[in-house]
Parts: C-alpha cells; structure tokens; sequence
C-alpha cells in the first residue's frame, strides 16, 4: 500500500476505501486513525477551524468533495466523530454542530452510483438518547427518549444521516457506550475513568454528581474504534449486495454490554492506584439529566460484539499510565 500524504491523491491496493475521520483530535477519532493505519488509506484532510462555524463548513463541504474526487472509482468512508458538546451544553451550540455536520454531507452528495461506493459512521450516544426510556438494559429497538437538549441533538444527527441515506450511501448510526481510555480531553466536563485518574496523579479530590449505584456501560476506546471499522466493513458489503437505487441505515449500539456501578468504579480504582481515591459527593442540576441505569445490549449484527475487549482494570492502567506521561510533559 502506498499512500501520499501531501496530496489529494491516493494509491490504495484492492478495495481499502478512502477514509476520512472527522473530529480526529478527539477520543474516539484518534483511536479511529491508530485502528486505519494498518489496514486502509487515511484521506489527507486540512485542519478544520472549529472555532469559526463559517470557515468550518467552507472547509468541510470543500474537504468532502475532495474525498470523493480523491476516491475516483474506488470505495470512500467517512467516520464523524466530531462534536464537542456534553450534557449540559446549550441548544446554540448543538444547532452550529448541526450545522456543520448538513454542510460535511451537502459536500458527500453526488450521483448515485458514486453515493454507492461510500459509507457514512456517526458516532451517537446511547447515554443520551435513551436516558429517559424507562425500563433497561437498553437495545436499538428500545425506544428512545432524551432528558437533554445532548440527547436531542444525537437524535436530530440520526434522522439527518437517515434521510441523506436516500441519496444511496451506506450509514451506520452507532450509539456508543461511555468511552473512556487513554487521549481524553480533560478539559471537558465528561470522562469518570479519566477524571479520577488525573484527580489521583494531581492529589485532588473529584467531585461526583451521581449516585454511587448509577450504572453504566465503560468501553474502552481503541476496542470501540474497532468496532467501528468492523461496522462499516459490514454496511459495505451489505450495500454492494444491494441494487444501486437502494438505501442501507443501520443503528448498532457499541457497548461492553456489562454495566457496572461508578462504587465498582471507585474500587477497582481504589485496587489499582493502592489508596481510595479521593471522591467529593455533590449535586447539581446537570444530575437531573442522567439516568440511573444506563445498562446496554445490543441485537443487531451480533458478530460485531464477538471479540475479545481490554479487561476494565488494564483500560483504567492503560489511562493511567497515558495522563501520567501527558502531566509530565505538561510541567516541562
């Protein structure tokens, strides 16, 4: 496989489709592209600033054009990834990502048998769109209901990739577990595993705004990111199955699907860093929003599911030792 980094151009051997990551940066993208470089072609994607909504959707719609130019012929994915709002996060800013993600898929759009070759992953978040559905675990016929504007905005993405699927590109609507490992933002208000873990390196308390017995469902990143691509690996040979005027929208929920409480959390963590870590129990209004029992299973392509994950307690040292050499590096 030979692949030039420095132009538009790429030489891919067989049928290794083009693949462009959105939001490479972030946890599960970066794992995304580490998962590719072995087995594909990473379209050489510009920069995208974030920061200014305009320039942002000139740089996505004009970059995805260039991907499916670039592909000339051959099979293209895209895996988005991006997005940085939380729980918590005003509807402003989940209306500019919105935003973004129409002018990314505006630029996608083509005639039908080029639409055909491709494949199109959104990351969703099954903590968000079925916070509020009652009764769990929860499956991808469970029915969905947001306590959160997060929650909503996934919801919006979801019906916007499915209709976009009209144009004949294969999407994967995959709602994620709560991803955690090593390359997470700190900054952002989200991430149990890796707050603790940097609350322990920097000998400060964490706050938790949850009760103890919340459940949830920790995926470790680089095990998701491989689900990913073994996701889009199946839309693919199931769309080329398919007459071109056909359409394929699969919704697959990307799980451990063994929830375990945040007090299971804090012990295996407490076993791990050999001291309790420091936990500060509080409230907020973000509490509200979550749901006790976020537990997952998944019904459709169960294939995807039969594979050996990092065990929690090497996830959790895995991170550790990650934000460990991040502070070293940071106070040089």
């Amino acid at each position: 496989m030979v692949t030039d980094l420095g132009t538009d151009a790429a030489t891919v051997i067989g049928d290794a489709p083009l693949t462009w990551v959105v939001g490479a940066g972030g946890l599960l993208g970066q794992h995304v592209v580490r998962a590719l470089r072995p087995r594909g072609v990473l379209f050489d994607a510009p920069r995208v600033p974030w920061a200014d909504p305009a320039a942002a959707a000139r740089t996505l719609e004009q970059t995805a054009r260039r991907l499916v130019a670039s592909a000339d012929g051959r099979p293209w994915q895209v895996v988005w990834c991006a997005g940085a709002g939380v729980t918590g996060t005003s509807a402003a800013s989940f209306e500019t990502e919105h935003d973004l993600l129409v002018s990314a898929l505006r630029g996608l759009e083509g005639p039908r048998e080029v639409m055909a070759r491709g494949a199109f992953f959104l990351a969703s978040s099954a903590g968000g769109v079925y916070a509020g559905a009652g009764a769990s675990p929860y499956d991808e016929f469970s029915p969905t209901r947001p306590l959160a504007d997060y929650g909503w905005a996934k919801l919006r993405a979801e019906a916007t990739v499915t209709q976009w699927a009209g144009g004949g590109c294969a999407v994967v609507i995959g709602r994620i577990a709560n991803l955690y490992g090593p390359g997470q933002n700190l900054a952002k208000p989200q991430g149990l595993v890796s707050q603790l873990c940097a609350a322990h390196l920097e000998r400060r308390p964490a706050s938790i705004w949850v009760s103890l017995d919340t459940l949830r469902d920790y995926i470790y990143a680089p095990d998701c990111a491989q689900m990913v691509l073994a996701c889009l690996d199946r839309a693919r040979r199931e769309r080329a199955a398919q007459g071109v005027g056909d359409s394929l929208v699969v919704t697959k929920i990307l799980a451990t699907q063994r929830a375990i409480t945040i007090g299971a959390v804090i012990a295996e963590l407490r076993r791990i860093f050999r001291r309790r870590p420091a936990v500060v129990l509080g409230a907020s209004p973000v509490s509200a929003l979550q749901s006790r029992d976020l537990s997952l299973t998944s019904r459709v392509w169960p294939e995807i599911d039969q594979r050996t994950l990092t065990t929690f307690p090497a996830g959790v040292a895995s991170t550790l030792q990650d934000l460990q050499q991040r502070l070293q590096l940071r106070s040089h």
